[in-house]
């Protein structure tokens, strides 16, 4: 054991401390026989007994704390650790320490015996060991240090119950652990409650540790609150304090809130440290922070806090990004100055700057003078040039730095794209022969650009003919431009080779945009490729492609036109992705549902239809009341009728009375009368079938009040009869 400790412990009456585990240690012993009556467990006890001899042996020759405490971490289990331990308590020369009860906590927590730590606790405080307020705090100390926060926190518990002080920082080391492992919010509140009973009054670590598991937990405001009350508690918050909150506001998306709160840093002159720097810098550049970012990289400097090139390259980029130059290019020298060597994105960040604002030239001189070999610094000067229509220029660029080995396929693909996009396919093809004969091969980026400028120009035969050769070379199209070639194959009516386009890209995972595959989805269902539309449908989905409302109508109707049985399997398909249904898309599938084998769900569909705000229309509706009556389920959706015959013109005599008298079939008359009385306020009346029907019911039910009645007085008389008797 590591633990160093100044005094050992004699114990007046040993007896005490030891009934608990000495009935413990007569439990786990008990098994023992019946196996060594079996024949298999007497090796198993003479090596035990052998064990324990040899054990004993060492700590006679040698009693010493340090001696017992590895015996007891290395016995072969916890009984026979448990009788070493018993032994070393009953000898004249005590040499149980700390560290000795610490190890037989630790086996007691393996063993998952918290209940005799308990009692092996309660017992040590009811004990007068000299020092033993130390020896808890020790004891807590140690158990956190072993990641055994359970068993400390016992031992907090009961240095509590026996009134001893512990120290703050001995507690600080279980919150701490507790909000390192994740425990949570709730394990942690319970070991705060425990300190604070314990009398330990908490210090800016106490209150910092409280302060991040409720930022964690999700409640800042709360957290906000305790960082208040922190001067009422006489604790001044430190770099931490801060560094918890600003990350938790910002992870948050209360950037300006952050902001508000390193303004408070500054006010009480709050020293921030390296760890602050590391965190916090990022984050105020990430949210556009400009102010606070400068003032706290001010702060390094003064305070001679050692920077690195991932803070300096990031507070470059957020200069860059605002435009700030002169102070991007001074934060660079000064990174240099310092030692640290830019990241390639820095150089990236800082030219692309100097071209937003113009200076081509001072870009160009900024990467000579240090000497960059980065190609990408490169890349985006060529960008620039082609993005303010300096084709002719950017093609002399492009030259000029391929001579000097600074180019790379990309390099080309920035200007052949550019041409591209200028409709000019013909010095796009010159340059791709230039780039091929360089020892540069084409590309996605180079297909894409091509394929692109030919839809734009209408030459798609071309277009189809590019693709062929992008198939050979195991390639794909862009997004963009895969979309713009299914689309045109579209106009051209050519909808086979759009779907083989459509499966080649979806198949290596590029996505079809929206558009593009509704216009696919549609021109495939009419020419009769329903199943196909279908099946592309699911590819798009699983791409990564979000299908509209109008995609799946297209579908549905088709397929509706066409009286195929997939309109379920769609439906399928669209609940499992999670789908939103529109009224168009429910009345498709309510009609579907309308047979003898499905009736029940076309019921429960219809019920979720109203219930989403959807109404059926007029055709649909005339065909669900009268399947509903004929398998006796209006009274199963008699709400969502009465929903629907409220709305102006959904209402006509015949449904009104094929709703009554089902409902009155049922056995639900009120729910008749209902719509009876709707009925009548339209101004209309029942039918003749209708009619009979309530008049029947009508007399039915009053003869059957008739009877009840009759049948009370009877029972009333039969009781005065029995009441009088008994009188």
């Amino acid at each position: 054991m590591a633990l160093k400790v100044q005094s050992r412990m004699w114990f007046a009456r040993p007896h005490l401390l030891w009934s608990r585990l000495l009935l413990y240690s007569s439990c786990s012993d008990a098994p023992a026989a019946p196996a060594s009556a079996a024949g298999g467990g007497g090796g198993g006890a003479r090596r035990g007994s052998s064990e324990f001899g040899s054990a004993i042996r060492s700590l006679r020759s040698n009693p010493q704390p340090e001696r017992l405490a590895h015996i007891l971490d290395s016995a072969s289990d916890f009984s026979l650790a448990l009788r070493i331990f018993r032994w070393a308590a009953y000898q004249r020369m005590p040499i149980h320490t700390v560290d000795t009860y610490a190890c037989m906590i630790v086996k007691l927590g393996d063993a998952g015996n918290h209940h005799d730590i308990g009692e092996f606790l309660k017992e040590m405080v009811r004990l007068d060991v000299p020092g033993l307020e130390k020896v808890m705090n020790d004891l807590v100390q140690f158990l956190s240090g072993k990641n055994r926060f359970d068993e400390a926190l016992l031992v907090i518990q009961h240095a509590s119950s026996g009134n001893f002080k512990l120290s703050v920082s001995s507690c600080n080391g279980v919150l701490c652990g507790l909000v390192k492992e994740g425990r949570g919010l709730r394990p942690f509140m319970r070991a705060y409650m425990e300190v604070v009973k314990a009398g330990v009054l908490p210090d800016v670590e106490t209150l910092n540790w409280l302060i991040e598991v409720l930022c964690e937990a999700g409640h800042l405001e709360l957290a906000l609150v305790q960082f208040d009350k922190m001067s009422k508690k006489r604790c001044i918050p430190n770099s931490h304090t801060f560094k918890i909150l600003i990350t938790a506001l910002c992870s948050h998306g209360r950037a300006d809130e952050s902001a508000d709160v390193f303004d408070k840093m500054l006010q009480l002159r709050c020293i921030p440290d390296s760890s602050f720097c590391v965190q916090v810098l990022p984050l105020f550049c990430k949210f556009n922070k400009l102010k606070e970012a400068r003032k706290l990289h001010q702060m390094m400097k003064e305070y001679n806090l050692q920077s690195d090139q991932h803070l300096c390259s990031t507070l470059i980029r957020c200069l860059c990004e605002n435009q700030l130059l002169d102070d991007a290019v001074t934060t660079f020298n000064e990174m240099i100055a310092s030692g640290h060597a830019p990241m390639r994105s820095t150089f990236v960040n800082i030219v692309d700057c100097y071209c937003t604002l113009g200076q081509f030239h001072k870009a160009v001189n900024f990467l000579e003078e240090n000497d960059v070999a980065e190609i990408e610094a490169y890349n985006v000067l060529v960008r620039s040039l082609c993005k303010i229509g300096r084709l002719q220029d950017s093609v002399n660029y492009l030259t000029e730095l391929h001579s000097r080995g600074l180019a790379n396929c990309q390099s080309w693909n920035i200007v052949i794209a550019q041409f591209c996009n200028n409709g000019n396919i013909r010095r796009a093809s010159e340059l791709i022969c230039r780039m091929i004969v360089s020892s540069f091969t084409a590309d996605e980026s180079t297909y894409s650009s091509v394929v692109s400028c030919y839809c734009k120009l209408g030459l798609y035969k071309n277009a189809l003919d590019m693709f062929s050769r992008l198939d050979v070379s195991n390639l794909s199209l862009n997004s963009e431009s895969f979309s713009q070639l299914v689309e045109s194959l579209c106009h051209m009516k050519k909808i086979q080779e759009a779907a083989e386009v459509f499966k080649y890209h979806c198949k290596r995972g590029c996505s079809l945009t929206s558009e593009s595959l509704e216009m696919l989805i549609q021109e495939s269902c009419m020419v009769g490729m329903i199943r196909e539309a279908i099946k592309m449908r699911s590819l798009a989905v699983c791409t990564g492609t979000s299908c509209s409302f109008t995609t799946y109508n297209t579908i549905f109707r088709a397929l509706l036109h066409s009286k195929k049985k997939d309109v379920l399997l769609l439906f399928a398909h669209m609940l499992m992705e999670g789908c939103l249904l529109n009224e168009y898309t429910y009345n498709c599938i309510l009609r579907c549902f309308l047979t003898r084998e499905t009736i029940f769900e076309a019921a429960i569909l219809f019920n979720r239809m109203v219930k989403d705000g959807f109404v059926p229309d007029q055709e649909t509706f005339e065909l669900l009341v009268p399947d509903m009556a004929l398998s006796s389920l209006l009274n199963m959706i008699s709400e969502s009728l009465l929903t629907v015959v409220n709305i102006d013109g959904m209402m006509n005599p015949r449904i009104s009375n094929i709703i009554i008298y089902g409902l009155i079939k049922e056995g639900f008359k009120s729910e008749a009368c209902k719509f009876l009385d709707q009925m009548i306020e339209k101004g209309s009346v029942p039918d003749s079938r209708t009619h009979s029907i309530l008049l029947s019911s009508s007399g039915l039910e009053e003869s059957r009040e008739i009877d009840e009645v009759n049948h009370a007085v009877d029972d009333d008389n039969v009781s005065n009869i029995l009441l009088e008797g008994l009188d």
